[in-house]
Formats: C-alpha cells, sequence, structure tokens
C-alpha cells in the first residue's frame, strides 16, 4: 500500500499518517503539505521519525504533483480550515485550496488510478436550514427537541437527509462543491471514492484558533489562565457541538482503506455524536476541573457571523455500514489534550497562548 496525504503534516493528515504507519510499518506513506499553518511546521520530526516521507508542495499547484512517486491511495485532508475564512476577506485562498485543490488532487488520482478518501465537514448543512431546528434551553446547553419539521433532524442529531437548499459560509460551499465533482469522478472516472462530512475533530497536535480548534483552546486557555469568550445567543455559552478525537478518525479510515469497494461512492456523517457532545459552558467546566485553573469569561450577546447554535452527529448510517462508532468520550478528550499540552508546554507557548 502506497498513501498519499494530503495536508499531511496538518493536525488531521499527520495524526491519521502516523497512526497508519505504526499500525502498518511495511506501507509506504507520504505526506503533501505547504506548512501554511503556524505549528504544522512541529509535526515534520513527528513524521520523519515515524518513518513518514514528507513533499513540501501546495494541492494548488498541479506542478507538485509531478514530483510525487507512485501511490494507490489518496487520503485528501488539505483544507483552509475556518469557518470565517472568505468572509471578512478575500476568498482566493480558500476556493483555490479547497475546491481547486481538491481537482488537482482528483486528477492526480485518476492518473495514478488510485482510490480517494475525502475529508469534508459538517460547515456543508446549510446555516439557514440548522436554524429551523428546533431545541429547548437547558441549564447548561440546548436541546433538540423530538418534534421537528423538516427531514434529517432527529433526537439522534442531524442526518445525511438534512436539507441541503440554502447558505452555509464560504468554506463551506468548497467543500461541498468538492463533494459534487468527487462524485462525478467517482461516476464517470471510474474512481473509487468516500465522504466523510466530519463534525468537530480535536485531539493533540492541534494547533486551536477561535475560528477552528476550538477545544484545543479552551483547553490551551484554561491551562494559561487566558480569559475567554462567549460569543452570540445571550452570551449564555449553551451552544452546543458534538467532538470527535482524531484517534477515533483513524479507526473509521482505516476501515474504509481496506474495505472501499463495499463503501465506494458513499457520504457519511462522521462525529462525536450525542454522547461525545459538549456546550462551551460544559466545556468551561471540564476545562476548569482538569486544569485545576478557573478563569474569566466574557459574554458577548451578539451572534457572530456563520455562527450556529447546535450541530450534533448523526453516525447512524456509517455505523450501519462499517460497524465504526466513537469511543473516546469528552472527559478523555479532553485530558489527553491537557497531558500533550503539558508535556510541550515550552514548544507550544509561543502558538497556542
Amino acid at each position: 500500500m502506497k498513501i498519499l496525504i494530503t495536508g499531511g503534516a496538518g493536525f488531521v493528515g499527520s495524526s491519521i499518517g502516523i497512526l497508519l504507519k505504526q499500525r502498518y510499518p511495511h506501507y509506504q506513506i507520504f505526506a503533501l503539505d505547504n506548512l501554511k499553518r503556524r505549528g504544522s511546521e512541529l509535526n515534520l520530526p513527528r513524521l520523519k521519525e515515524a518513518g513518514i516521507i514528507f513533499f513540501h508542495g501546495d494541492v494548488r499547484n498541479p506542478e507538485d504533483f509531478n514530483e510525487l512517486p507512485e501511490i494507490n491511495f489518496i487520503i485528501e485532508a488539505s483544507a483552509e480550515p475556518s469557518v470565517l475564512a472568505g468572509i471578512n476577506s478575500t476568498p482566493d485562498y480558500l476556493v483555490n485550496t479547497n475546491l481547486s485543490g481538491t481537482v488537482n488532487c482528483l486528477n492526480f488520482a485518476v492518473k495514478k488510478n488510485a482510490n480517494f478518501i475525502f475529508l469534508s465537514t459538517s460547515r456543508v448543512y446549510p446555516i439557514n436550514q440548522i436554524e429551523k431546528i428546533i431545541y429547548e434551553e437547558k441549564e447548561t446547553r440546548f436541546n433538540i427537541k423530538e418534534k421537528q419539521n423538516i427531514s434529517g433532524i432527529s433526537l439522534t442529531g442531524i442526518s445525511e437527509d438534512f436539507p441541503l437548499e440554502g447558505y452555509r459560509s464560504i468554506y463551506g460551499a468548497t467543500k461541498l462543491c468538492s463533494e459534487y465533482l468527487i462524485n462525478e469522478y467517482q461516476h464517470f472516472y471510474n474512481l473509487k471514492t468516500v465522504i466523510n462530512r466530519c463534525g468537530v475533530l480535536t485531539g493533540p497536535w492541534q494547533m486551536g484558533k477561535v475560528d477552528q480548534g476550538v477545544v484545543v483552546l479552551w483547553m490551551a486557555r484554561h491551562f494559561w489562565k487566558q480569559d475567554l469568550s462567549y460569543i452570540g445567543f445571550n452570551g449564555s455559552g449553551k451552544q452546543v457541538r458534538d467532538i470527535l478525537h482524531v484517534n477515533d478518525l483513524f479507526e473509521l479510515t482505516d476501515y474504509q482503506i481496506h474495505n472501499i469497494d463495499k463503501i465506494n461512492g458513499e457520504t457519511y456523517n462522521v462525529g462525536g455524536g450525542k454522547d461525545v457532545s459538549v456546550s462551551l459552558k460544559e466545556l468551561t467546566h471540564y476545562c476548569s476541573e482538569i486544569s485545576g485553573n478557573t478563569i474569566s469569561i466574557n459574554e458577548v450577546k451578539e451572534n457572530r457571523t456563520a455562527d450556529i447554535s447546535l450541530y450534533i452527529t448523526d453516525n447512524s448510517k456509517v455505523t450501519a455500514a462499517t460497524g465504526w462508532e466513537p469511543k473516546t468520550g469528552t472527559k478523555e478528550i479532553l485530558k489527553n489534550i491537557y497531558d500533550w499540552i503539558k508535556n510541550n508546554e515550552q514548544q507550544l507557548y509561543p502558538i497556542l497562548k
């Protein structure tokens, strides 16, 4: 097996690559990355130590693929991952990376007759449809109510049948457009593909920021005793997301690599699900409990652009097809992140603080 991971020095790409190499030492694994995101350079020694061959290149440049060796599988994990990207600034980098970059990856897959896993996002689901979800406000979080007026939403969460009509953020739009193109390549070029619409991914070696990687950001702010804010929804901190440890995503990716014929052409919602969901208010409690630190939380009542009250993944389809389900609970995820920050404090200080 010869596997190319695009975005291979990023959080998800490097994590999956290293775990694959540990489980299958005889596999050849290659990582392609432009090292644009701060902190991705810290993964280069980790990749080298794991025996992964790194190529400094950019998915936006078709010529960069000419330097790559023969491969038979691509995991497309490259992205500009910020949901705010392109809204308050030019969308050029976002569109060129998330859409044109995927096209370049697809063309390379056709050239090499390689199978293709695409890491998409729950952000393909429109904001205006999510705003129709009926929920109730509880003491620490918003909860989905049983009776709903639209399809694809239940107490379990959002399924693949959720409506796609509407606006979603430019980031989400680029990912959805990429999904449509992948379906075309799968049909007309006979590529074997699978699409994973991931919820909030997290774990060690994620360089968390306000607009992406919020779980790591939250723990880092507690670790270094810095202020945070509950933004929007009356400053309540009750907005909810499910979170998925990158190790759990790896287990699904491992299955998909080795069973691509069974799931060829499928699209799955992939996340922590209802059992591994958390509000910001609950996240604050857990981070304080684990770190031993209490910090100041500002309350900003006005909603932030493109923010939503809740998103919980319904994993029913992917679990039925593969048997996969997340194993790592919320507190275990946070303890894992805390230990990583503590053990690498000096290295992470200039990036996360």
